[in-house]
């Protein structure tokens, strides 16, 4: 956790606290919820940064020699909104795998569409059919789930998923 975020969950407490003592419960539910929520999204968004760096760190174990890089408070734009969140670059020889993660932070960074709590992107650079827009909703049972967006169509993204992609980045 960033220090901006460490700062931002001690603001979300003391305005729930604020709101309950004044006898606003409807500002202190939402609260509840925007907090809520942030866990899921900084969780999901972890396991997909931590799912490939893992992948890059066995396979430079084996001598690949991928490079890693990481960048906080990076934004990007889906649509008409504005993410913001961290960026990874994986890079080995000429390839490069990106993988863009974030979710509005102020109003006027727009919405998450599709009822999604957060979006993320896949790019292989110079590869632009290789790429995946995935958009991170809450399933029934209330976990975070990511899935990749194709032609209006919704598939969920597993860990060989992510395998496959950095598997293009490696291959010779």
């Amino acid at each position: 956790m960033t220090d901006l975020e460490e700062a931002w969950e001690l603001a979300l407490a003391e305005a729930t606290r604020r709101a309950r003592a004044s006898g606003r419960a409807d500002i202190a539910r939402y609260l509840d919820l925007r907090r809520r929520n942030d866990l899921l999204r900084r969780a999901a968004t972890d396991w997909l940064a931590a799912a490939l760096t893992s992948f890059a760190a066995d396979a430079n174990r084996r001598g690949a020699a991928v490079q890693i890089e990481r960048q906080e408070d990076h934004r990007f734009r889906r649509g008409p909104a504005t993410m913001v969140g961290t960026q990874l670059t994986l890079r080995q020889g000429v390839r490069t795998l990106m993988i863009e993660s974030g979710w509005p932070r102020a109003p006027r960074d727009g919405v998450v569409r599709g009822n999604g709590l957060a979006c993320a992107n896949i790019k292989h650079l110079g590869r632009p059919r290789m790429n995946d827009e995935l958009l991170l909703v809450q399933s029934s049972s209330g976990s975070p789930q990511w899935f990749i967006l194709k032609d209006d169509e919704r598939a969920l993204l597993t860990e060989s998923d992510l395998q496959r992609h950095f598997a293009f980045l490696t291959q010779p």
